[in-house]
């Protein structure tokens, strides 16, 4: 009996959280699928399998991924790194069993797959082994500043992304060279985040914006914000475009 052809990987992003902002592509790429893979904290099932919620065949075989540690370790510690390498290891091979029977294989992954995403450490591993197609979604920072109604950029407006794991004094010297920002990774950074932004001058700008698209997203201006607790789902808005109307 020859053995099975190699089956398919597919990187699909959900969005930012919003079920009806999911690509026509995306949906069909779920119909398509024989495993839906997707990553979560232990216990939960993650946002992106949220969104997928009643678009999924009957009989569809599903394969968590469970994070073997989130915030516990801070991540420079050779412990995380150590552990999260091992994570991602482990769950390259279980993708590749399922790829090696020739199955079709999903990987949701919020937001962008290609964009801060855990899919993409899969991706490297598997891309040079077997058939890949990544789909773009729509990504947390531009679901977020259109809910705001923000416009960020125009003209020859530069525009950073910035991690707020960042140490603070690089997060004052790249808001201090650019017109217009995102700050992703807030959570518990949020104090660091806010001291930086007034040190650079652009604490009045921020907007902070916490689940944007999901049912429960809620905004306001960084500076009116009366505490420093940030859930994983947000992120702080500094616009551009200093001659707008």
């Amino acid at each position: 009996m020859s053995a099975p052809s190699a089956g398919r990987l597919i990187g699909v992003g959900t969005g930012p959280g919003d079920p009806e902002l999911l690509t026509l592509k995306a949906v069909r790429a779920l119909e398509a699928a024989d495993v839906l893979a997707y990553f979560a904290k232990e216990g939960r099932r993650g946002n992106g399998r949220a969104v997928v919620d009643g678009l999924l065949k009957p009989g569809l075989l599903e394969l968590p991924l469970y994070y073997p540690v989130t915030v516990e370790i801070d991540k420079d510690h050779d412990d995380y790194k150590s552990q999260i390498t091992g994570f991602y290891d482990a769950s390259a091979a279980a993708v590749a069993e399922h790829l090696e029977a020739g199955r079709t294989v999903a990987i949701l992954s919020e937001g962008d797959p290609m964009f801060y995403g855990s899919y993409m450490h899969l991706h490297v591993r598997l891309a040079g082994r077997f058939p890949v197609e990544v789909i773009p979604g729509i990504t947390a920072m531009s679901g977020c500043w259109s809910l705001a109604g923000l416009p960020i950029v125009q003209g020859d407006d530069v525009l950073s992304v910035l991690p707020g794991t960042m140490a603070e004094d690089q997060l004052v010297r790249r808001l201090g060279d650019t017109e217009a920002a995102v700050i992703m990774k807030v959570g518990r950074n949020l104090p660091k985040i806010r001291r930086a932004l007034a040190a650079a001058g652009k604490l009045g700008q921020a907007v902070y914006v916490e689940r944007g698209t999901m049912a429960n997203s809620a905004m306001i201006p960084l500076a009116e914000k009366a505490d420093d607790i940030a859930p994983y789902f947000s992120l702080v808005l500094v616009p551009g475009w200093s001659g707008r109307p």
